[in-house]
């Protein structure tokens, strides 16, 4: 995330951050953003992040990239969040979680329709169409997120 926001900050850009106070006294922090709000928890950043964003763009990481991914596809699922959810597959490292996915619509799980909860692209340089074709999504969702 740091190597993200350096880049961003560099080319110009705003960074607002989010961070639970414990990120902050361990001085986690990114000391350069355009704005920081700390939070109390994960979950309150979580959920402040997801409600200020037009959507969502993950970049290869850890167990909390990931959790924060299933956390906006589920939200996506239940018809309570509806902005684009872009991976960015740089060396095909969702890969496994596409089939994971593919797997959990065949066995019935989740809907084929659920297909069109996420996008992935190869190359950061294909964020920018992906996210102005993405697919519209509703709360017209909620009739088919339990199966």
């Amino acid at each position: 995330m740091g190597a993200l926001a350096d880049g961003a900050l560099a080319a110009g850009g705003r960074v607002i951050g989010v961070l639970p106070r414990f990120m902050e006294e361990l001085e986690w922090g990114h000391k350069n953003l355009s704005e920081l709000e700390l939070v109390h928890d994960m979950r309150t950043r979580k959920e402040k992040m997801l409600a200020g964003t037009d959507g969502v763009i993950a970049l290869p990481g850890g167990s909390g990239t990931l959790e924060e991914l299933f956390e906006a596809l589920t939200l996506k699922r239940l018809g309570l969040y509806f902005g684009p959810i872009l991976l960015v597959n740089t060396r095909r490292f969702f890969e496994p979680l596409r089939q994971l996915l593919e797997s959990a619509i065949q066995e019935k799980f989740m809907d084929a329709r659920h297909r069109a909860m996420w996008q992935m692209v190869a190359e950061p340089g294909d964020i920018i169409a992906a996210l102005d074709s993405a697919p519209q999504w509703s709360s017209a969702a909620r009739g088919f997120a339990a199966l």
